[in-house]
C-alpha cells in the first residue's frame, strides 16, 4: 500500500497516486482529496521504498509504521510535546531499539510520526499490504 503514497520534497503532507502521464504524475493529497500534478522536476519518494538506519541493517518504513501502530494501539502522537526533553528519541527507541544514534536525526523522527498521523488521519492502517494491480479498463 506504501508504495503509491508518495512524499515530495519542499510540500507539506502526503499523496496517493491517481495517474501517470507523460512526464507527470496525477497525484491527490491523502488529507484533503485535493488533485493536482507533480511534474519531473519535483522530487517525489515513495514511502514504500525508505527505511531506517539500525545498528544491524536497514529496517523498512512499513516495517516500523506497523511496530509503531502497535505500540500506540492505534492513537495518534502528540508530536508538539515530546519534542521536548529528547521525547520523539524515547518513543522511536521504544519502537526500533537498535536504531542508528548517529545517523537517524530527531527531524527523521519527527516527519515518521507526522507521517504516521497522517496515514492513520487517512484511515490508512495497513502499512505492509501489498495491493494486487488490476489492470485498467
Amino acid at each position: 500500500m506504501l508504495k503509491k503514497i508518495l512524499s515530495i520534497t519542499g510540500k507539506p503532507g502526503l499523496v496517493k497516486i491517481v495517474s501517470q502521464g507523460n512526464r507527470m504524475l496525477l497525484v491527490e493529497d491523502i488529507t484533503t482529496g485535493k488533485r493536482f500534478p507533480v511534474g519531473m522536476r519535483d522530487k517525489v519518494v515513495s514511502l514504500g521504498d525508505i527505511a531506517m538506519y539500525t545498528e544491524a541493517d536497514d529496517l523498512p518504513l512499513p516495517e516500523i509504521l506497523d511496530r509503531l501502530h502497535k505500540n500506540r494501539n492505534g492513537e495518534a502522537i502528540d508530536v508538539k510535546s515530546l519534542q521536548a526533553n529528547d521525547g520523539l528519541r524515547e518513543l522511536f527507541a521504544e519502537i526500533v531499539p537498535d536504531f542508528d544514534r548517529d545517523r537517524v536525526y530527531v527531524t527523521d523522527i519527527k516527519k515518521l510520526f507526522t507521517w504516521y498521523n497522517l496515514l492513520l488521519a487517512a484511515g490508512l492502517t495497513d502499512f505492509n499490504s501489498e495491493e494486487a494491480e488490476t489492470p485498467a479498463e
